[in-house]
């Protein structure tokens, strides 16, 4: 059984990307679970038709835990993939990774964890104990970060990478850094870059995902774009991602840049595009 963490800012389409990836997985005839890991709770949403699955810290809020069965926490979604939705607390109140932590715990009791790939859709925003949990306690031993070349978006798989550097200086965890997922969004210089950076850190970019308007329909018609738009050159990317990441076989425990590194790696693309383009209109 394969176990993936896909990390990222967010609003960089981690989820996007996730539940896509999950949908080429399935139709692929392997058993698929889905696990979002983000207080918004909408990881799974285009694989449930557009539907939000209840959380499964507000049923342990509602009913309490010893009361909740599988059913009540694994929903089935598109292709029959298990959707669950760890949630988060009240706003304002609470530790937010509170939500992986019960979920996690309650999937254990209830041994829900099984089939070929369980995919884990993390927030990579802020790591703390909880967001980390797939990677601290085993769950995950294949790490992948969905990046674009803004800024913000590179910070945020850079502190994954520190952190899948520190957790593994201990030798009795197994997660490793798979690769970079580009989700472009179609800015000059930006392939090149995100390339760079997975040099940097030692890694490569596994997938290029280019901004393509065919994800909005999808999105506006509650459905993933492989379940959408299925002969699109958009389902097409996210299939090759799917072959990538089931053959992928390198996975390493990465290096990690200080920010004055990271700010300079974009400064230097960012003169070099603004000169080609200047060039250009000579």
């Amino acid at each position: 059984m394969k176990q993936i963490a896909i990390y990222g800012k967010g609003g960089i389409g981690k989820s996007t990307t996730s539940s896509n990836l999950s949908a080429a997985l399935a139709d692929r005839d392997l058993a698929v679970m889905q696990i979002g890991c983000d207080p918004k709770r909408d990881s799974t949403r285009m694989l449930m038709q557009g539907r939000l699955i209840p959380t499964v810290l507000d049923l342990i809020r509602d009913k309490g835990e010893s009361e909740l069965g599988i059913d009540d926490v694994v929903f089935p979604g598109y292709q029959g993939i298990r959707c669950v939705e760890a949630g988060g607390p009240e706003p304002g109140v609470g530790c937010a990774g509170r939500g992986i932590i019960a979920t996690f715990q309650l999937l254990e009791r209830l041994q829900a964890f099984s089939g070929d790939v369980i995919l884990y859709d993390v927030l990579g925003d802020v790591v703390c104990g909880g967001f980390a949990m797939p990677m601290r306690k085993g769950y995950a031993q294949e790490i992948y970060l969905v990046t674009s070349g803004e800024l913000m978006a590179l910070y945020a798989a850079n502190n994954i990478c520190k952190a899948i550097a520190r957790i593994s200086q201990n030798s009795r965890q197994l997660c490793r850094l798979g690769g970079i997922i580009c989700n472009s969004r179609n800015t000059p210089g930006e392939q090149e870059l995100v390339e760079a950076f997975a040099t940097a850190v030692g890694s490569k970019v596994i997938a290029s995902i280019p901004r393509d308007e065919i994800v909005q329909h999808a999105e506006l018609h509650t459905m993933t774009v492989i379940e959408y738009a299925p002969d699109s050159d958009q389902a097409t990317r996210y299939r090759e991602l799917a072959e990538a990441v089931m053959t992928n076989d390198s996975f390493i425990v990465p290096s990690y840049l200080e920010m004055e590194q990271l700010e300079q790696m974009g400064r230097s693309f960012l003169t070099a595009s603004r000169d080609h383009r200047s060039d250009l209109r000579k």
